[in-house]
């Protein structure tokens, strides 16, 4: 790997030169600075993270919060993770990940410092603590969720209002009358988290427009708790024709435990889920979805920060209209 030593050796200056080059603390003579780049680029020479932060007054790091908390489903929230995470190298940033329970004292703490340029937060609640300090805060922010009240914030997201209610116009186009939500963890609710609130408001909202009848049940991310959920459901709604899932965990076990009761999906029962496409696509039956579209939004996100970072202006509001995807779980009744 090559030294700044042997970066000035080939440009033909003194290592310091290279220095001022980089950190730009000293005027330097377009003829050498050019010289000096070219041994750079010609070398494949990695500035030292703290001389590209000289240069650019940039810590050219980003921080992620991640919500690593019961009633989260880590595998897609990784996904998001690695989006930004990819998304922020192409932009030479790198990413420092904070956990959710780091709370309001973690972002004064990054933001307080020369540690990150600008900040993203995952798993926004609709009246989230940290808001007020958001925007309170010097360093660009950029939240994957919507609070209650946006104003001044900068924010991404799936339209889960949109996805729920799309699952439901489609499930009325097929003819049916009674539609069950089994949506995320109880604690998910209880903490008025955005994406699940949203979804069940825009479930219930189109069920009232097509007059179909619903039940929404918060259900445990376990095999038991879908048990126990499938098991509600087929005893206190026996005229039941279809389930909306809005939560990952308990697909598989969920089709399970009505596969056990003789119930057959789609003969005697329609199912649609909100969730990544690789998990509906090897689903039996593959499952009629809205997908979530991670990476997407982890993209969208890091270009929205960078955006910031460079004064430019970006939309308060983004939000990504759900595409649903009719597979093998669905029919008409």
């Amino acid at each position: 790997m090559a030294k700044i030593e042997d970066v000035a050796r080939h440009a033909g200056v003194a290592p310091s030169t290279v220095s001022y080059v980089l950190s730009g603390k000293r005027s330097i003579t377009r003829e050498t600075r050019e010289r000096v780049l070219a041994s750079i680029e010609a070398l494949g020479y990695q500035p030292h993270a703290g001389a590209r932060a000289l240069a650019s007054n940039r810590s050219n790091v980003v921080a992620l919060v991640v919500p690593l908390r019961t009633g989260i489903h880590v595998p897609v929230i990784m996904q998001f993770a690695t989006s930004v995470v990819t998304a922020a190298r192409e932009h030479d940033h790198d990413v420092l990940l904070l956990t959710q329970n780091e709370g309001e004292a973690g972002l004064r703490r990054v933001a307080g410092t020369a540690l990150v340029d600008a900040i993203i937060v995952m798993d926004v609640e609709l009246h989230d603590t940290r808001i007020p300090v958001l925007r309170e805060l010097e360093r660009p922010a950029v939240l994957i969720g919507f609070p209650q009240d946006t104003a001044g914030l900068t924010c991404i997201d799936l339209d889960f209002t949109a996805a729920g209610a799309a699952c439901v116009d489609h499930l009325a186009e097929l003819g049916h009358r009674r539609v069950a939500l089994v949506g995320s963890p109880p604690e998910v609710y209880e903490r008025e988290t955005g994406f699940a609130t949203r979804t069940t408001a825009g479930f219930t909202e189109a069920a009232a427009r097509h007059g179909i009848a619903t039940s929404v049940h918060p259900c445990e991310a376990t095999q038991a708790g879908a048990q126990k959920v499938a098991a509600e459901l087929l005893h206190d709604h026996p005229d039941l024709t279809a389930v909306v899932v809005h939560n990952e965990p308990v697909v598989g076990p969920l089709l399970s435990a009505f596969r056990e009761a003789g119930r057959d999906v789609p003969g005697d029962l329609s199912v649609v889920a909100i969730c990544p496409d690789e998990l509906a696509e090897h689903t039996m039956p593959a499952l009629t979805s809205v997908a979530i579209p991670a990476d997407e939004v982890g993209r969208q996100a890091v270009g929205l920060v960078m955006a910031k970072l460079d004064g430019r202006q970006v939309p308060d509001a983004t939000l990504l209209p759900p595409l649903l995807t009719r597979r093998a779980s669905t029919r008409t009744t």
